[in-house]
């Protein structure tokens, strides 16, 4: 216990207590750092050696009374589950008191100043520079922020949560070889064998990697996928923040607190909207909050600069709110998603007013048969006069979300596996020399397993967020998927839409053992129904994952690299590229990929030939002529990309 200015003791902290079988953990949140004026608390039943949970509640505004020694509290619970008595009433004295709750008292003891306990295990990988901490008084700031040491564990002690960091580990790089990139795949692998380490339970535990760098170029990183293991675990990307400048340690700490806030459920300041419940939005649709989960980039009025110099290390008052009173299984890790996932949603709505000056665009092929990956392609255009905006435009990024309403009338948000970070937003100039930017999306498997589940007609919509917070909706873009008109479009299909493979059709390949299953099932796909229309994804999926290294930690916490496969991947890429039946941006991709499994084998001539092909097989299309004039220039960088690699 502590002792307040005027020598009152503070009360607030977790205390715990047991009636019988049923253990309580309470929070009192009254007086101290930061109160949210809150009491709450889970309760939890003990059978033997085990222990289940029952439910949680908060009281938000409770009547506190101080007498002598003794403080009383009291209000009225919201509960997590259906409660006769929602009554809540606790004294306090010297560190013991009792709690009434749900009709049951409690005898309940001090244990900590914190509100929740976490266990941070990080490993980070040879070469790379944990980040260790930042005086915050280095750098210019708001007036009212006290100076001080801030390194993860005092940023989240901050909050109320207390942090305890396990032995670091140190994952050598053995062998790796100079491209210590990481991709989604295998970053999902690496997760996958620590979570399995874990167990299935939601645990007060959470692992971050500190790797080297992202294919993308992302800060962060963190696994999402909607099963016993979600949001257990986090990386962080040294190249992109590295440094010794207070500026580097500064961004350092905010990716670091940034990644981990994700783990307990916090979403992007402008994200809050679709949470469950549904938060209000901070000022300038939530790009002016002052928080770790804000991008400095994106804040307003003013930037970055702004942001920093008003910035007090602290998460706002909604989100302290949600980390120290949020229901049991909405912060801990491994539970439900704070997001609205597969809930129920309202597809996006028009602005009654649009001055954005952009227009966002869906674009989706005529039909897809049943089991066919969904692909939609994103256009953003100009209306009028140049406009400059940032060019994350594609979904996984979360500045552009999309809704699915399926053919019963429900209708999802689709959320990706893994959310990436971006931190950095480059400025994109559409013009008259460039009046569009475009990008393909796989849109059929995310975080909520496979959005197209049966035939029938499908409604996409998509809301681009643009870098003045404007909302840009894009009208309905129908989308059919076909009934199955044959047996072997059935048994297709059911090879198709398994879970696992759903998930390599978004990670474009994986070794991972966890998805064996599917790599197995679409395997059977190209050995039984290889001239099956579907089986160029099959195709495509393996090609990709071919053509490239993967990387993986082993039981032993070493880092291996399985080389690249040319061979395998010209062999079925160069099928994909001349199937003639995957959009434009995805043939792309993958005609750019074929281009550098050549190279890899040693043929730079052959590279070259392949990226010819590819500017002929969009100029007989009759791309826009600004669209190809790109297409001709991106052929040229990958063959200097290729010749130097080479």
């Amino acid at each position: 216990m502590t002792h307040g200015l005027q020598g009152a003791i503070m009360i607030s902290g977790l205390y715990r207590g047991r009636d019988g079988d049923t253990a309580l953990e309470l929070r009192v949140d009254v007086d101290g750092p930061r109160p949210t004026g809150r009491v709450s608390g889970d309760l939890f039943a003990t059978a033997g050696a085990t222990t289940t949970y029952e439910a949680s509640f908060v009281v938000r505004a409770p009547v506190v009374t101080a007498a002598g020694d003794e403080t009383r509290i009291e209000g009225t619970g919201e509960f997590s589950s259906a409660t006769p008595d929602q009554k809540v009433r606790v004294t306090l004295a010297g560190g013991r008191g009792t709690a009434r709750v749900a009709g049951r008292d409690f005898p309940v003891e001090f244990a900590s100043p914190h509100f929740r306990e976490v266990v941070l295990e990080q490993d980070s990988v040879a070469g790379t520079v944990p980040f260790v901490a930042y005086d915050t008084g280095t750098l210019q700031g708001p007036a009212a922020s006290p100076a001080r040491r801030l390194g993860v564990v005092e940023a989240w002690a901050e909050a109320g949560v207390a942090l305890t960091v396990t032995e670091p580990g140190v994952i050598p790089a053995d062998g790796a070889g100079p491209d210590l990139a990481w991709d989604d795949a295998e970053l999902h692998h690496a997760m996958t064998q620590q979570f399995s380490r874990f167990g299935d339970a939601p645990a007060w535990r959470v692992w971050l990697l500190v790797a080297s760098r992202h294919v993308g170029g992302y800060r962060g990183i963190m696994f999402d996928y909607r099963d016993a293991h979600q949001r257990q675990g986090a990386a962080v990307f040294h190249d992109a923040i590295k440094g010794d400048s207070p500026q580097a340690q500064r961004a350092q700490l905010r990716t670091y607190v940034h990644e981990l806030g994700h783990a307990f459920n916090l979403l992007h300041s402008w994200q809050k909207n679709l949470a469950t419940p549904p938060q209000p939005l901070g000022p300038h649709g939530g790009f002016g909050d002052l928080s770790w989960m804000n991008y400095v980039q994106n804040y307003r009025p003013g930037g970055e600069e702004a942001y920093w110099a008003a910035f007090p290390f602290q998460f706002t008052d909604a989100e302290l709110a949600h980390l120290r009173h949020g229901f049991f299984h909405d912060v801990v890790m491994g539970a439900n998603p704070f997001g609205a996932g597969a809930a129920e949603v309202s597809p996006f709505e028009q602005p009654l007013e649009d001055h954005s000056g952009l227009r966002l665009e869906v674009r989706a092929k005529e039909s897809f048969g049943f089991g066919e990956p969904v692909v939609v392609e994103l256009k953003l255009s100009c209306t009028g006069e140049p406009r400059l905006t940032h060019g994350h435009l594609h979904p996984d990024t979360e500045f552009t979300q999309v809704t699915i309403t399926q053919p019963g009338g429900r209708t999802l948000l689709y959320q990706p596996m893994m959310r990436h970070c971006v931190d950095h937003s480059p400025e994109t100039l559409l013009d008259a020399a460039g009046p569009a930017m475009y990008r393909s999306a796989y849109i059929g498997h995310g975080r909520d397993g496979h959005y197209f589940q049966q035939p029938g007609e499908y409604q996409i919509r998509a809301q681009y967020i643009a870098a003045d917070g404007s909302r840009v909706v894009s009208p309905p873009c129908p989308v059919r998927v076909r009934y199955p008109a044959t047996g072997d479009d059935h048994r297709v299909a059911e090879l198709m839409l398994g879970e696992d493979q759903g998930k390599l059709f978004s990670l474009l390949g994986s070794d991972s053992p966890a998805l064996r299953p599917g790599n197995e099932a679409l395997e059977e796909l190209l050995d039984r129904y290889a001239e099956h229309p579907l089986a160029v994804y099959a195709r495509m999926v393996q090609g990709l994952n071919a053509e490239r290294g993967f990387k993986s930690i082993g039981a032993d916490r070493r880092l291996r690299v399985r080389p690249p496969d040319p061979q395998q991947g010209v062999r079925q890429l160069s099928r994909v590229a001349r199937a003639g039946t995957i959009d434009n941006i995805t043939l792309n991709m993958v005609m750019r990929r074929w281009a550098r499994a050549e190279a890899r084998q040693g043929d730079l001539d052959r590279a070259r030939a392949v990226l010819d092909e590819m500017v002929a097989t969009f100029r007989d299309k009759g791309i826009n002529p600004v669209v190809l004039g790109q297409i001709r220039k991106q052929a040229e960088t990958t063959a200097q990309a290729l010749s130097r690699e080479a």
